[in-house]
C-alpha cells in the first residue's frame, strides 16, 4: 500500500510539529533560518569529516548539493520518512547561490518500530541531476536518466561504488539508506518557505538559478561552500 504525497507530508508535519507547537518563534524567520543553520554544520560534517573522505573530492565540481540536516524514519505502523532540506546551485568555481527550501518524504506500510535520525548530504554532480530536481516534484528511482548512488558513513572507495551517477548521497545512517530505502521518496519544492525567508515571489528557480534573492543569514553557508 502507498500513500499519496500529501497525506505524507501532511502526517510528517504533523508528527514533527507537535513538540513545537507551545514554542513562537522570536523572529518570523526563525525557522527557517534554523535549517540553513543546521544545513551548514551538515554540510561542514559530510564534506570535511574523516567519515566521509571521498565527499571533498565529489563536491568539486558539482553542479549542486542538497543538505537534509534531519532525515526522520519510523512509526509503528506507517513507516513515514521526513524532513526539509536546502538546495544550492553553483554557477563558477566558489560561486554559490543562496539556498531554496525543499521538503523530502516517503511512505510506505509495513511493521516498524523506532525512528532513525539521518544526516544527508545529496551532491549533484551532473546538470541532469539538478534540472530533474529543479523542474518538477523529484521522486528518486523514478526520474529516467538520473543516476543516484548511496554511500554511507565510513564508507572508502565512493568512486568505484558512484559510477556515473548523476547524484551522491552521503548518509551519516547507513542502513536508513540502504539503496532501497530512497526508492519512492521525493523533493517538493517549499516556496511558502522560500517567500517567508526571502520575500514575495521568491521561488526555487528564481533563488538558485537567477539569483534574484538573498538574506544576510545565507552568507555562512555560502562563504562555508565557496571553498569549493
Amino acid at each position: 500500500m502507498k500513500l499519496d504525497r500529501r497525506t505524507v507530508l501532511a502526517g510528517t508535519a504533523a508528527a514533527f510539529a507537535g513538540p513545537l507547537m507551545y514554542a513562537i518563534p522570536a523572529r518570523a524567520d526563525a525557522k527557517r533560518q534554523a535549517l540553513v543553520d543546521s544545513s551548514l554544520e551538515s554540510a561542514r560534517k559530510i564534506l570535511t569529516g574523516k567519515d566521509y573522505p571521498d565527499a571533498a573530492k565529489y563536491i568539486q565540481g558539482a553542479r549542486g548539493v542538497l543538505i537534509v540536516p534531519e532525515l526522520v524514519q519510523g512509526g509503528l505502523i506507517f513507516g513515514l520518512a521526513g524532513g526539509r532540506g536546502t538546495l544550492m546551485a553553483r554557477s563558477a568555481p566558489s560561486d554559490w547561490s543562496p539556498p531554496a527550501f525543499y521538503a523530502m518524504g516517503s511512505g510506505s506500510v509495513g511493521l516498524q518500530i523506532g525512528a532513525k535520525v539521518s544526516e544527508v548530504v545529496f551532491i549533484i554532480k551532473t546538470e541532469k541531476g539538478l534540472q530533474a530536481i529543479l523542474d518538477h516534484n523529484f521522486k528518486f528511482g523514478a526520474e529516467a536518466g538520473v543516476a543516484l548512488a548511496v554511500v554511507g558513513i565510513g564508507v572508502e572507495g565512493a568512486s568505484t561504488m558512484a559510477g556515473g551517477a548523476d547524484i551522491i548521497a552521503f548518509a551519516s545512517s547507513q542502513g536508513l539508506f540502504a539503496g532501497a530505502s530512497l526508492e519512492g521518496s521525493y523533493l517538493d519544492p517549499d516556496n511558502d518557505w522560500n517567500a517567508l525567508y526571502y520575500g514575495s515571489g521568491a521561488n526555487t528557480k528564481a533563488i538558485v538559478l537567477d539569483r534574484r534573492f538573498t538574506n544576510p543569514g545565507a552568507e555562512p553557508i555560502r562563504q562555508f561552500m565557496a571553498r569549493w
